[in-house]
């Protein structure tokens, strides 16, 4: 297990938010912390520890009046710590390359290629073709619904028909080079992992994996790696003491050494 850095930008902010409070309209969310630093001041201090492949989201739609606000720290994050971040939030083929140019390692996408509703193969061929799989990482985010985890997309507001199941991420993965996977009815919570799903995405096994949402304590960071099988990588936002909470940044640095 392997930790991996987040960057959260809402509003031309630095934020930790709850997942499941975010709506375009107003440009609203719920507040677990916003920082005085920008996006850069993270992403030096990323590149300083070594943690490569973390990533940065940009949390509003392109028609919000923040949107370029929030453009602009992600994109001066990505030229802080260039190869060392990948970026997601409204990635399409017409900006995928300018976030490439501009440092990122891969770029990261949801609603382009799950349009509607459901998984637009032709979408996801149009990605795969303008960044290359090897720059492409698939965000399956999602929410539980009738006992089962569907994708959610648009901020993760809306969801497609479309389950998380080991299938479908074998399937996904000839099209990618890594999976992000925000669980988020507890994303921002630090309520605990979910761990039926940290279950399902372990069956999977085959390209990398990780996990967001629930972490409130080195005591998750162990569950998930158990129950994880020791294949799933893991973000923490609110809980790391840089954004507002309890656990240490110095001890993720190290998270492959201690477990």
């Amino acid at each position: 297990m392997r930790f991996r850095p987040c960057i959260d930008i809402h509003n031309g902010k630095v934020k930790q938010i709850v997942g499941g409070s975010l709506k375009d309209a107003g440009d609203q969310a719920q507040e677990n912390y916003v920082s005085e630093q920008d996006a850069a001041f993270y992403a030096s201090l990323y590149r300083e520890a070594g943690l490569r492949g973390g990533h940065a989201i940009l949390l509003n739609p392109k028609n919000s009046p923040y949107f370029e606000d929030t453009r602009k720290q992600a994109l001066e994050a990505l030229r802080t710590f260039p190869g060392g971040l990948q970026i997601g939030g409204g990635v399409c083929p017409d900006n995928a390359q300018q976030y490439l140019d501009a440092g990122a390692s891969h770029v990261i996408v949801t609603s382009y290629v799950f349009r509607n509703g459901r998984l637009c193969w032709e979408n996801l061929e149009k990605m795969e073709s303008e960044v290359g799989k090897e720059h492409l990482v698939l965000d399956l985010s999602c929410r539980k619904k009738d006992g089962m985890y569907y994708i959610v997309t648009d901020r993760w507001q809306k969801f497609t028909d479309v389950e998380v199941t080991p299938e479908r991420m074998r399937e996904l993965g000839s099209h990618c080079d890594e999976f992000l996977i925000h669980a988020v009815d507890v994303e921002g919570r630090s309520s605990g992992i979910e761990t039926e799903l940290a279950e399902i995405l372990a069956e999977y096994g085959e390209k990398p994996v990780t996990y967001a949402g629930g972490v409130g304590s080195m005591e998750d960071i162990r569950l998930l790696n158990v129950y994880g099988k020791g294949l799933l990588d893991v973000t923490v936002g609110s809980a790391l003491d840089l954004f507002g909470g309890t656990i240490p940044f110095s001890e993720l640095k190290k998270l492959d050494k201690i477990l």
